[in-house]
């Protein structure tokens, strides 16, 4: 077996490479680095929610993307599988 690591520069190419997994054809191992500049965003996310009377927290927050993700994904997939026809 050998063993290489790739720098995903786009997001897109996970379900490329989840499907190479599930065919077993490799075996997929995260490694997730954190950029020593996140805290600039939550300091900026800090700063902006210090600026309001009500912020959300940031559970509300995580559920709004979430559903904002799962309308991009079904816009996604309903696209992807008319082109298909």
């Amino acid at each position: 077996m050998n063993t290489i690591s790739v720098d995903i520069l786009n997001p897109a190419s996970f379900p490329l490479l989840k499907e190479l997994e599930n065919l077993r054809l490799i075996a997929i191992h995260t490694n997730v680095k954190v950029p020593v500049k996140s805290n600039d965003f939550m300091d900026l996310v800090q700063k902006i929610r210090s600026k309001s009377d009500n912020p959300p927290s940031l559970d509300e927050i995580t559920a709004e993307v979430e559903q904002v993700r799962s309308e991009m994904y079904a816009i996604s997939s309903h696209t992807q599988h008319t082109n298909s026809m």
